[in-house]
């Protein structure tokens, strides 16, 4: 290409999208898809793909055909190109969510030559009609968005794509395609290529080092802990814009109202929202109305937002794949971008629970993935080493410096020449034809099924590596195919094979040192802060005594106005707010707001005059729940049902419900049980009770039956007038 038509690429950049030069190799693919010739491109999320179609689309005479996966992408793709240009017409989309009005204006707009791109899903592309009106239109080529989704060992895989080739056949013969992907491992790479036919493409493989980007893993020990460690970094982080991603909705709304009750502007987003809140809500993170979004993997492909500091992995992803598409969302300004994944074996073997309904190949595919992600998540090699290596690309081995977890924090190291010798020697003796497990199972001496059916536990390898631990050669094997020693056959599904520089290590073996992955099944979770924390005694009589003022203030027992359970959780936790305090055992935030602010007043200034450290938890509020159970009872006896009845159908016994229902007035809420009191108790009855109840230092049942004994009552009837009591005056 000559000078001159560099610069009128170059020209052509500033004038369409206002930039003065190119990023990495865009310049190289621009010229590619003006040649005529099919492209592909494998560049990292926020590496800029979409410029790569877009430009020489408004080069180029005719309309380019994107296509792309999700409606939220085409919509904010065509809003884009829209920005640069006075003219709505220059870019639209066709699919479902178009009108018949808002359809034909599109393809008005199409034959008049003014739209040079036009975005379709590939269901869209199926259509007769569709196919029709491409036939009538001058098409300069086409783009596939997202291509790792023609792929079955893509992560994104959708089977329209598979058909893409054999449509855009029947619309015009001998159309150039450019194809392009954020994350594509070689095998995907060769089915992309395979599935469209492209004849002798150029292919333009940019890095998949973000360096940007610090990689850690956590572990997922505990919900609760986990959530509240989520909540801490956040608010460590206020203000900046992040995602947390979640495998199901439940957990997107739950978590997303725990941030909303500590203060951070978050929302939730998953597919079970109507169009127009999940238009609303992705609008709102980017004109920063919200500050952190909680999402299913619905949320991201839409969504060009460059200053998003923090991506964090509730539950671990399907697969390395999810992993990097999601993380790559984080930091597309070049600036900050943390991604916090937490990781459990549980989270895996939910997910490998999933694949038990999928077809054979379906699921050896997924299995695989999440053998990968394991690997991942378990490595205590550099996490950039290790995603780079599974993407086809070498890093190196000295590690990324302070970019991950593993190199901020290195583990111990130790010398195993010798040992990896005997793993590539044990690799090559069973005939390069196992996985990375049952090369640990023979190692360590297991007489399994495939072992002793295919003898090999009468080589004399096997169980040469019994005095160390399957942790052990795990790691060794994984460190091996990280330094490119040997390599696993994603084809064959995970098969363990050597490599030239294997066979040059074995002829000459040279300093091997590793480090042991991570086991996090030896760690145990800590005890919460709640349960570490003493009764503190001091605070409790003080705590007391501001309880039986307020009690003679309001001419209410003491119990009324808090019992002692909630006294003492009070001197555990030191709650120093209004919503912390509605966190205390049997407290609503009706309850602390009616009497909690002397209380919390005392507190705090107990814990500045004693220079008290407030355990963890306390700091983050969680979000109110009721069980199933109360929810229940209360809607029951709005409805007067007889309480045996309610316990019956709650599979409890009667006195059971009554600890439930004295739970529930306890904590503030109001029980109108009058209808089934009156069935047991007169008048005058109910009134001597209620009286003793206005004048009681406790709401001790054994200490009124000890006053009223002289009366013919039992517990039930002093538990019942007990209830009655309480709903009316601590609340």
């Amino acid at each position: 290409m000559e000078t001159s038509q560099y610069k009128s690429i170059d020209a052509s950049l500033q004038e369409y999208f206002g930039f003065s030069k190119f990023k990495g190799e865009q310049k190289k693919i621009v010229e590619s898809v003006l040649g005529g010739r099919d492209t592909f491109v494998i560049m990292p999320t926020g590496g800029g793909k979409s410029l790569c179609y877009q430009l020489p689309a408004l080069m180029m005479g005719g309309t380019a055909i994107v296509i792309s996966p999700l409606i939220a992408l085409m919509k904010n793709q065509v809003d884009l190109v829209r920005g640069y240009s006075s003219n709505d017409s220059i870019a639209h989309f066709l699919n479902s969510s178009l009108n018949r009005k808002q359809t034909k204006l599109v393809e008005e707009d199409l034959r008049s030559g003014n739209t040079k791109l036009l975005y379709v899903a590939p269901e869209t592309l199926t259509k007769e009609s569709t196919q029709d009106l491409l036939r009538e239109l001058d098409l300069s080529f086409v783009a596939v968005d997202e291509a790792h989704c023609i792929s079955e060992w893509g992560h994104d895989f959708r089977k329209d794509y598979r058909n893409i080739k054999k449509m855009l056949q029947e619309i015009k013969d001998d159309i150039p395609v450019i194809a392009l992907t954020a994350t594509a491992t070689p095998k995907v790479r060769q089915d992309i290529i395979r599935n469209l036919k492209m004849e002798d493409p150029d292919v333009y493989l940019s890095s998949f080092n973000r360096s940007n980007l610090y990689y850690e893993i956590r572990p997922k020990l505990d919900r609760d802990a986990t959530i509240s460690n989520i909540v801490q970094y956040i608010q460590e982080n206020k203000g900046k814009s992040g995602i947390v991603y979640c495998l199901n909705r439940k957990s997107t709304e739950e978590l997303a109202e725990t941030l909303r009750v500590n203060g951070v502007k978050a929302a939730a987003y998953h597919a079970g929202f109507d169009a127009n809140t999940r238009s609303r809500v992705q609008d709102d993170f980017l004109m920063e109305r919200v500050d952190v979004i909680t999402a299913t993997i619905a949320f991201g492909m839409g969504i060009d937002k460059p200053d998003v500091r923090f991506v964090i992995h509730f539950d671990i992803p399907k697969s390395l794949e999810n992993y990097y598409q999601e993380t790559g969302r984080a930091g597309r300004d070049g600036l900050e971008g943390n991604c916090v994944a937490y990781f459990s074996q549980a989270d895996i073997n939910k997910l490998d629970k999933f694949l038990r309904d999928k077809s054979v190949k379906e699921r050896e595919i997924g299995s695989q993935h999440l053998t990968e992600v394991v690997g991942y998540a378990e490595s205590a090699s550099c996490r950039r080493q290790y995603l780079l290596h599974y993407f086809g690309e070498e890093f190196g081995n000295d590690g990324c410096g302070k970019s991950c977890d593993n190199c901020c924090n290195p583990r111990e190291s130790m010398e195993a020449k010798d040992d990896a010798a005997l793993v590539l020697k044990v690799v090559t003796e069973l005939g390069e034809s196992f996985r990375r497990k049952y090369l640990v199972d023979y190692l360590m001496g297991k007489k399994t099924q495939d072992a002793v059916g295919f003898r090999h536990d009468q080589k004399a390898t096997f169980g040469q590596g019994k005095e160390q631990t399957p942790l052990y050669w795990s790691s060794i094997i994984q460190q091996a195919m990280l330094r490119g020693l040997l390599e696993k056959d994603i084809e064959d599904y995970g098969i363990i094979r050597m490599t030239q520089r294997g066979n040059d290590f074995m002829d000459a073996p040279h300093a091997f040192p590793i480090s042991l992955n991570h086991d996090y099944s030896k760690i145990v979770a800590p005890p919460s802060a709640a349960k570490e924390a003493a009764l503190d005694d001091v605070l409790l009589g003080m705590l007391k005594d501001l309880r039986k003022q307020v009690s003679g203030q309001k001419n209410l027992p003491p119990f009324v106005i808090f019992q002692d359970a909630s006294l003492n959780d009070m001197a555990t936790q030191y709650p120093i707010s209004t919503d912390e305090m509605a966190n205390i055992v049997g407290v609503s935030q009706g309850k602390a707001r009616k009497f909690g602010r002397k209380f919390i007043e005392l507190i705090q200034q107990y814990v500045e005059d004693n220079d008290i450290e407030r355990p963890n938890e306390i700091i983050t509020k969680q979000v109110a729940k009721k069980s199933k159970s109360k929810v229940s009872i209360i809607q029951n006896i709005d409805k007067k049902v007889p309480l045996p009845s309610i316990a019956d159908s709650l599979g409890m016994d009667l006195n059971a419900l009554f600890a439930e229902i004295e739970t529930i007035v306890a904590s503030g809420t109001k029980l109108n049980i009058d209808y089934f009191i009156n069935d047991y108790l007169d008048e005058d009855q109910q009134e001597e009770i209620y009286e003793y109840f206005l004048e009681a230092e406790t709401d001790s049942i054994e200490e009124a039956l000890k006053e009223l004994d002289d009366e013919d009552y039992n517990d039930d009837d002093i538990r019942l007038m007990r209830v009655k009591f309480m709903s009316e005056n601590a609340n």
